[in-house]
């Protein structure tokens, strides 16, 4: 990858979702990224929108829905958090935090929780209470999470925090050094049985026990290479994918990699890049590379089992999946069904216009998607 294209790519993780990519660089030394246009297929398959509601613009923030029984939590920037019935799309009920919302929505514990560009979490009961306010030491830009009475938090500087979900109060803090250069990312961590997996600048993955923050185990997913600060980024940008078997993480500018999860040995990895995310199950892994392109790969041996490039440079968000379909979204929000099997398009739907920044989440025998312009959507594939 050259300097420039990297520069790029760089400004495009920044910009989430923008749609003139062309032109930065002058008529002179002008590189073009033009996102590939949509082209036809035979529809074997349709979306079907159960129904739509609009909570307001969320920005250039990754600001994903959170789930709980039979509600959906949904933030904006500006700081408004909303509770809405899963199966009617009807508000319940609707809290202005008084923050700027840049981590959200995050649940568990019966709680509902969000984090601030300043370092503000805080966690609120199903009916809209508050019941804690706490303090990290840096802007939140993922979802909190909690678990086992444990809220974790991870911050912009790196950090790790455990706080209480009782009270919010300081457990523990996870701290490592971080370089002087990293890619601004929305990664958070992936919690399952007590242990919170987190990538990390320098394509290092780290298992953590969330009652102690004692590190249980540390990986290398990539090596940094190159021979300036910009080509040596191979940081991980997205959450790791845990199943009961392996955890896997993927860097920007550098590679995949599966581990066993109980001592973080390393079963495989290939060069595959990706700022965007990927999704493990049973055994497949699916992959948005940092392109756009989708990847199904085999879990156990890493071998690609198809690819699809026809939404190269479209933004793509990590990938979903849906009974027998792929669901990944893009930057002039089209949502794109693909075939399980061999990546082929089977179903296209145009929601409101603007970017879907976030990967479609399951909501029952369908997805929600969420929209920059504050769209939620509750569709069906069949």
């Amino acid at each position: 990858m050259t300097l420039m294209r990297l520069m790029v790519l760089l400004m495009l993780l920044g910009l989430g979702g923008c749609s003139t990519i062309k032109g930065w660089f002058g008529s002179g030394n002008k590189i073009v990224i033009e996102p590939a246009k949509l082209t036809e297929f035979k529809r074997t398959a349709s979306f079907a929108v159960r129904w739509s509601a609009n909570i307001g613009d969320s920005g250039s923030d990754f600001l994903l829905a959170a789930l709980s029984k039979d509600a959906i939590y949904a933030a904006t920037s500006n700081g408004k958090l909303v509770s809405i019935d899963a199966s009617s799309g009807k508000q319940k009920w609707q809290i202005e935090t008084g923050i700027r919302i840049s981590g959200g929505t995050g649940d568990g514990e019966g709680l509902v929780l969000v984090g601030s560009d300043k370092g503000d979490v805080l966690a609120y009961q199903e009916d809209g209470k508050l019941r804690w306010k706490s303090k990290v030491s840096s802007e939140v830009l993922s979802a909190p999470q909690a678990a086992d009475g444990v809220v974790i938090v991870r911050s912009g500087d790196g950090h790790i925090t455990g706080l209480s979900a009782e009270d919010g109060k300081q457990l523990w803090v996870y701290e490592r050094i971080t370089p002087a250069l990293v890619v601004r990312s929305n990664a958070g961590v992936t919690v399952l049985r007590g242990v919170a997996y987190a990538g990390f600048a320098g394509g290092k993955l780290v298992a953590i026990n969330i009652k102690n923050g004692e590190v249980l185990w540390e990986a290398a997913v990539s090596q940094p290479t190159g021979n300036t600060e910009l080509e040596r980024i191979s940081d991980i940008t997205s959450n790791p994918m845990v199943d009961d078997e392996q955890v896997c993480a993927i860097s920007f500018q550098g590679r995949v990699a599966c581990f066993d999860i109980s001592q973080g040995n390393l079963l495989w990895s290939r060069d595959i890049s990706s700022d965007k995310g990927m999704l493990l199950l049973r055994k497949f892994l699916y992959i948005t590379d940092a392109h756009g392109a989708l990847i199904a790969l085999d879990k156990t041996t890493g071998s690609t089992l198809w690819k699809n490039d026809m939404l190269r440079d479209r933004n793509t968000t990590a990938p979903y999946v849906l009974g027998n379909f792929v669901v990944a979204g893009d930057y002039q929000g089209f949502l794109h069904g693909l075939n399980r099997e061999d990546g082929s398009f089977v179903a296209r739907i145009s929601l409101d216009g603007s970017a879907i920044l976030t990967a479609p989440v399951e909501l029952g025998e369908g997805v929600l998607v969420q929209t920059r312009k504050g769209g939620l959507y509750s569709l069906s594939l069949h």
